[in-house]
């Protein structure tokens, strides 16, 4: 009989811990020796389309447009309310949501609502349908929650993606919902560092799992004949993520506006979607650069940009460990990165890219070293195809737990 395999995710929105479990389930899918299930908590999302056909998901109705459009938007309300008036989970936690509003506060955080709504998406639910051999709650969150209290497994695996700490994550929130998991699995090093700092009592359970990457579809797809349809003859700078302040997007066109001061002719390529898009065109006005920063959307296949760009950018606060930086390392790119965890630990600085503090001072004239200096640029374009990026051991570690008894 094969083993029953539980995949819980947040949303199957298009972004990168999404991205990342559809090769993990693809891998799983080729081996043939598995049960897969997949359970979303807000069953929404464009990657639902990308999901194998063996794979069964177990939610009784899914959106498959993006989490972002107001069908996703409405899709989340309805998740939420559902939950409020699930056996009046709502009322019954609302003095945590409240505690949890005055916390982010008083902390000078902008609010973040996933942060708010994730424990009680989790509690305001039945039990998952089934028992499993293994489950393993793929991204932060609800996903823990549900991992930990609505599902039942032999096993229990949890996975990290970022910089827990700084996601804004308590202790308070979890009710210690990484208790009940065996091993939890972090996507780099540094990520497994900064959870043991809220967890120290865990630390002889991470285990390693850096991200599945289609390396070979990934080259495939850069060369397939979309991209970039003007004439620019200038200097393309590229960056993919979703439009969160967690991006540093704001840093991105003021240092934009200080290259372009130097003389440089310089554009900048966003591709991506979110709920700063507003504030973001409200401050490429102010910096007079609308024909020199764009916000391109969504592209479901970004990869001929990424392989036309001369450079690809990726300042952000804080990450886990970045899919598209590790996408621009496939394609050979020269990258310039902001100085922070995650970033930290997939470029070695001055060999095979630049670290800089994220400010924007210091990224336009770190930028402006990268265009001038060609030799440099070129030198990184070839020591960043040295990268090992398939680390087959880490499935190995996941799959052992379907073994212990």
């Amino acid at each position: 009989m094969k083993k029953r395999i539980l995949f819980i995710i947040n949303t199957m929105g298009r972004a990168g811990a999404e991205t990342a479990l559809i090769e993990l389930l693809k891998k799983l899918d080729s081996l043939k020796k598995y049960e897969l299930f997949l359970y979303t908590v807000i069953p929404c999302g464009e990657l639902f389309d990308k999901v194998p056909e063996d794979v069964r998901i177990l939610n009784k109705r899914i959106g498959n447009g993006s989490v972002l459009s107001f069908k996703g938007h409405a899709h989340a309300a309805a998740s939420v309310l559902c939950s409020f008036f699930y056996k009046l989970t709502g009322f019954r936690l609302l003095p945590d949501m409240l505690r949890n509003i005055r916390m982010q506060k008083k902390e000078g955080r902008k609010l973040q609502y996933d942060k708010l709504f994730w424990r009680l998406l989790a509690e305001g639910r039945p039990m998952i349908a089934g028992d499993y051999d293994l489950a393993v709650a793929y991204i932060e969150g609800a996903s823990a929650y549900c991992l930990a209290d609505r599902v039942n497994a032999k096993h229990k695996a949890a996975f990290i993606h970022i910089d827990y700490e700084k996601a804004g994550y308590t202790l308070d929130m979890d009710m210690d919902c990484y208790k009940k998991a065996e091993k939890i699995f972090v996507v780099s090093e540094e990520v497994g560092e900064k959870f043991c700092k809220v967890y120290p009592q865990y630390r002889n359970k991470i285990r390693l799992f850096r991200n599945l990457l289609d390396i070979r579809g990934i080259r495939k797809k850069a060369q397939e004949n979309e991209g970039f349809t003007d004439e620019f003859q200038g200097i393309r700078l590229v960056t993919v993520g979703r439009l969160h302040y967690q991006k540093g997007y704001d840093i991105a066109i003021e240092a934009l506006a200080k290259l372009r001061a130097q003389g440089c002719d310089a554009r900048w390529y966003v591709i991506g979607e979110g709920m700063e898009r507003k504030a973001l065109e409200q401050l490429i006005r102010k910096f007079k650069l609308e024909d020199f920063f764009f916000l391109l959307g969504v592209r479901e296949n970004p990869y001929p940009y990424i392989k036309q760009a001369d450079i690809y950018v990726h300042a952000t606060r804080y990450e886990g460990k970045s899919i598209a930086i590790e996408e621009a390392q496939i394609l050979g790119k020269a990258i310039v990165a902001s100085d922070c965890t995650g970033n930290r630990e997939q470029i070695k600085n001055g060999y095979d890219g630049m670290l800089l503090p994220l400010d924007a001072d210091k990224l336009a004239r770190g930028l402006k070293t990268v265009i001038d200096d060609s030799a440099l640029r070129i030198s990184y374009e070839q020591h960043v195809l040295e990268k090992k990026l398939e680390f087959p051991e880490d499935l190995e570690e996941l799959l052992s737990m379907l073994e212990e008894k």
